[in-house]
């Protein structure tokens, strides 16, 4: 979508905030022992408590309120009776719907232990995030994002997951423009405009490019020896630095 007019600002950050303190509260209550479904339910409890709706269950039907994803596990994830374990990494995205209006958001965690592989991978995955929101400003090309997630990926000696990216949203769920990749195309020639919402949403990992069905028809996952971050915000995009939508305060 495109924001027209400051009540589209006002309803757009409102649903924003919520969903930015619900994976804030998620992640603050993951500790080894509690299932993904024991997290995805706090979470459901945190969004029906603000008046907001899963978007995953109201556009997809999902089989959850939220996306919990861990480990070799990209995103997707189907809460279930897994129970996290110490040293896991957890990625959780949180998407809602509150008075017609969508704002997505994500982020990966480490239960204690951390190792340094995940943390590093985090660390970069969060810096890519911010070198691709500096470079989405309006008029530059769209592919201005990829590029900045990729060289991110490579000056960290990681790899971008190519079939997984960020998208327009607002609206609905995923809007125009549809698939942003997070590596450079220098065959997209869209061209980022003021007041489109986006999200922006990269995908590192320790060496996979790709991600496929586990089976379950929704979940996302590279093989066994490889570990993917994910870090995600809903953002709108101005002549300058984008404004940020999924900020908890």
């Amino acid at each position: 979508m495109s924001i027209q007019n400051e009540n589209d600002l006002i309803a757009l950050g409102k649903i924003g905030r919520i969903v930015a303190q619900c994976l804030q509260y998620m992640g603050s209550r993951l500790e080894p022992g509690i299932t993904t479904l024991e997290l995805d339910q706090l979470g459901q409890t945190f969004l029906e408590r603000h008046g907001a709706r899963s978007a995953p269950q109201l556009v997809y039907n999902f089989p959850g309120a939220t996306c919990i994803s861990v480990n070799e596990e990209a995103a997707h994830g189907i809460p279930g009776a897994k129970k996290l374990a110490a040293g896991d990494l957890v990625n959780i995205d949180v998407s809602a719907e509150l008075d017609g209006f969508f704002a997505d958001t994500g982020g990966s965690f480490i239960i204690p232990p951390e190792s340094i592989i995940k943390t590093n991978l985090c660390l970069a995955t969060k810096r890519a995030l911010d070198m691709a929101m500096r470079a989405a400003t309006a008029g530059r090309p769209l592919n201005s994002i990829g590029r900045a997630i990729e060289k991110e990926a490579l000056r960290n000696g990681l790899t971008v997951i190519e079939n997984l990216g960020s998208h327009g949203v607002g609206r609905g769920l995923h809007e125009e423009p549809e698939f942003i990749p997070g590596y450079y195309d220098p065959k997209d020639k869209r061209i980022l405009k003021e007041n489109q919402v986006i999200t922006i949403e990269p995908f590192l990992s320790t060496g996979a490019r790709e991600v496929f069905d586990t089976g379950d028809g929704w979940t996302l996952a590279t093989s066994k020896r490889y570990l993917t971050a994910q870090y995600e915000h809903t953002m709108v995009i101005t002549k300058g630095k984008p404004l940020i939508m999924t900020l908890p305060a």
